[in-house]
């Protein structure tokens, strides 16, 4: 069940009778959502700049870069493995077979073939990828979506920051909001939005309870806490919780959200080109959630560790939806007018070995990979360094995942001097590293 005021029903003496408001569920979202509320007091900033939001694809496991966006085509097969190459859109660059939408559509983004991730484990790559700052087991830095919660706040009802999917590592803080507090975690979406019945049970109430229900138990909350209020000795409690829970209603409530997961309004012709699949349906989600006002969007998806079975596992599982779903995406948000206020992220662990295992796979690989990023200003089209024969090691234009980190800071128009404290009261600097100047 949603207790839209979960901090206070462990006194079951002073607070219970406030669960008599309880219409979903809290289960996904891994914080409360008074809590996560609890930042908009906070979120009023002056800033004269263009707003700038954000999507991040995060595939959890390890792309292979030598089987995607890097070939090795003229390398022993142990190396180059199973799959040929083709032309992209590009002149002179070729991607692997099984990415054919995203070849033909190589001119709406480009590719980091420079990235040495310095790392090659999980839990820990969820953690320095999505943060930007090397991985320390004393303290949990925040990812992207939860700084910008923290220094944008809201810009709609819709909370700033959601989670589509729950395939992040969590074991380090991966994904989560770290020093800055559970306030600034983000809204977990784990329904699938390709289900018939596609609902999301934090906002929307269970069968059975209409929003006229809902009201009639808010009049008679409203009516309890009257009575309670005259006995209670910390009113200035009540006050603090009446702003957030009315905020928590106005989430709910507000016509804003209906429309913003009302996937089903969409055209159907274009709910197929983004592809009849939880991937495809996320993406196609995430947009609608950037136009109704949430300012940065994690769309994640499972099953990239490909220590086995490496090359049927993406040809026939992994890739498609991926390769259907993300050019779509740059399509139709630069149709809308929305790929200039959008910058879009396919991000992902590390790299895999060069070698192919003896199970048809490849293990972790900490100094090789990719990354693939659009809109904002990013130029399209190219393809930004260079890995050796093998592609075991960056040859040319070496980056970063601080690097990839300061750019999006800096797209996004958060300062690169940002210090935060941290719960013990010790400053934090949020950014290190240099912006991809090519990406500038």
């Amino acid at each position: 069940m949603l207790n839209l005021l979960p901090g206070f029903d462990r006194d079951c003496e002073r607070f219970s009778r406030r669960c008599l408001l309880q219409v979903g569920g809290l289960a996904g979202l891994g914080v409360s959502l008074p809590t996560l509320l609890a930042s908009r007091e906070l979120a009023a900033k002056d800033d004269t700049k263009p707003e700038v939001n954000c999507i991040v694809v995060w595939t959890r496991g390890g792309t292979s870069h030598h089987d995607t966006f890097d070939p090795k085509p003229a390398a022993p097969v142990s190396v180059r493995g199973e799959f040929g190459v083709i032309d992209t859109a590009i002149p002179g660059v070729q991607f692997t077979e099984i990415v054919p939408t995203m070849a033909r559509e190589a001119k709406r983004y480009s590719v980091l073939r420079g990235w040495n991730p310095r790392n090659g484990s999980h839990g820990t790559a969820d953690q320095w990828v999505m943060s930007g700052r090397r991985f320390n087991p004393a303290m949990a830095y925040p990812t992207y979506g939860s700084v910008v919660s923290h220094y944008k706040g809201f810009k709609s009802v819709l909370p700033p920051f959601v989670q589509l999917g729950g395939n992040i590592d969590r074991r380090y803080g991966g994904g989560t909001a770290g020093v800055l507090g559970i306030e600034h975690n983000p809204f977990e979406m784990l329904a699938d939005p390709n289900a018939k019945q596609f609902s999301v049970r934090d906002i929307t109430p269970p069968q059975g309870i209409s929003m006229k229900r809902v009201d009639r138990r808010r009049r008679i909350l409203a009516k309890v806490d009257a009575l309670q209020r005259q006995a209670d000795l910390q009113p200035a409690a009540f006050d603090a919780l009446d702003d957030f829970y009315k905020t928590a209603m106005n989430i709910i409530t507000a016509p804003e959200t209906k429309t913003a997961f009302d996937i089903e309004s969409e055209d159907k012709k274009l709910r197929d080109r983004y592809g009849r699949h939880k991937f495809g349906q996320s993406c196609l989600l995430a947009r609608r959630l950037i136009q109704a006002g949430v300012r940065f969007v994690t769309v994640t998806d499972g099953g990239w560790d490909t220590h086995q079975n490496n090359f049927s596992s993406l040809k026939s599982s992994r890739i498609p939806p991926v390769d259907q779903a993300l050019p779509v995406l740059l399509e139709d948000l630069e149709d809308r007018g929305l790929l200039d206020s959008t910058l879009v992220l396919w991000l992902t662990d590390f790299g895999r070995t060069p070698k192919i295992n003896s199970a048809s796979g490849r293990d972790h690989w900490s100094s090789s990979g990719f990354a693939i990023m659009s809109g904002a200003g990013v130029p399209r089209g190219e393809i930004l360094g260079e890995t050796n024969e093998d592609g075991g090691r960056v040859a040319k234009n070496e980056y970063f995942s601080d690097d990839i980190a300061s750019t999006v800071y800096r797209k996004l128009g958060i300062p690169h001097d940002l210090i935060v404290r941290a719960p013990d009261g010790r400053p934090v600097k949020l950014i290190e590293g240099k912006p991809i100047r090519e990406w500038m």
